[in-house]
């Protein structure tokens, strides 16, 4: 996963940051702003505020929630926000061959983990969790904002949300409160970059954890204006019989993912990074190889079973020109 952000330069009393945490979508939200910057303690309470908003907007954990009321009804007239993002899942959901998808709900409670209780379901209970998944069965009308389920369907955003969060954050730093450089993390899976810190031009170094060795890293990736996503199954997973069943579930099947160990991914965004390192862990590296050749402004690292990960189109990231967008150094390099 990811480790604490930019911690050697601290430690060289390079770099002093001023950090704002909050809890939010069930994890711990921070903003790291250098310190010096006007109006940063401000600028970091509108950007948290704005997270607890798409909190609100999002969570399918309150039953007065934009999304927990569509999936409650079935059908109806979406904000202009949740619909542009609807369209956005559906266009990744394409982009993707069905490796990602929000339209998961009913399989993520077959499975137990609405509620962090796992459980094997039967062959009965996973199929009609089958067929009331899939993006396929939400319709969507750009000329009304309307949204309607041709099944039992139950939207849950969580593979995207806490990367729109702090796309969403990002956007108030810089539009509202000018700020060039800051870095905002959802725990430890996603990740925002604005701007480099002043004392390194490469970007925000990000270190990649291990997904079973709290000691050990698998690289360093240096965001510059980019997001970066996580998927493993190290914190919610539960064991039966011998063997053991993550929380990321492919749609495709319904079962629980396990191709890869870990799955990072970095994109424009990171709100694109956390879908499409869902996507990546789904499918596992033959798949990432071919998407990353395809699509020059997406990198990916995933580790299978060998001790060093694999590295996917990193040194062909440039989303601006101006820019050394991610780069990854391992440990010895």
């Amino acid at each position: 996963m990811i480790w604490p952000i930019v911690e050697a330069e601290e430690q060289n009393g390079n770099l002093v940051l001023l950090r704002a945490e909050r809890r939010a979508m069930a994890t711990t939200f921070e903003v790291a702003i250098p310190y010096g910057t006007p109006n940063a303690v401000e600028a970091a309470e509108a950007a948290l505020d704005e997270i607890d908003r798409i909190e609100q907007l999002l969570t399918v954990y309150r039953d007065d929630s934009e999304v927990s009321v569509l999936n409650t009804n079935g059908e109806g007239v979406a904000s202009r926000e949740l619909f542009e993002l609807l369209q956005t899942c559906a266009m990744t959901t394409n982009d993707t061959a069905g490796a990602f998808d929000v339209a998961v709900g009913q399989l993520v409670k077959c499975w137990g983990f609405h509620q962090r209780a796992g459980r094997v379901p039967s062959e009965a209970e996973l199929s009609t969790a089958m067929f009331r998944s899939g993006q396929r069965h939400v319709m969507l009308d750009d000329r009304s904002n309307t949204v309607k389920y041709l099944q039992a369907v139950e939207l849950n955003f969580g593979a995207i949300g806490k990367g729109y969060a702090l796309d969403r954050a990002a956007t108030i730093l810089q539009q509202d409160w000018g700020i060039r450089s800051a870095l905002l993390h959802g725990g430890s899976s996603s990740v925002r970059a604005i701007g480099c810190p002043p004392t390194n031009v490469r970007g925000w170094p990000i270190a990649l954890r291990h997904p079973s060795n709290d000691g050990k890293s698998l690289g360093v990736v240096y965001l510059n204006h980019s997001g970066l996503g996580t998927s493993a199954a190290t914190y919610q997973h539960f064991e039966f019989h011998g063997k053991k069943y993550g929380h990321v579930l492919d749609p495709r099947t319904g079962r629980p993912a396990d191709s890869v160990q870990s799955a990072s991914c970095i994109a424009k965004s990171a709100a694109l990074a956390d879908a499409l390192s869902t996507a990546m862990f789904v499918a596992g590296p033959e798949w990432t190889n071919q998407y990353c050749r395809t699509h020059p402004d997406v990198g990916g690292v995933l580790l299978a079973d060998g001790p060093k990960p694999t590295v996917f189109n990193l040194d062909a990231i440039a989303y601006d020109s101006r820019y050394e967008t991610a780069r990854i150094f391992f440990p010895d390099d």
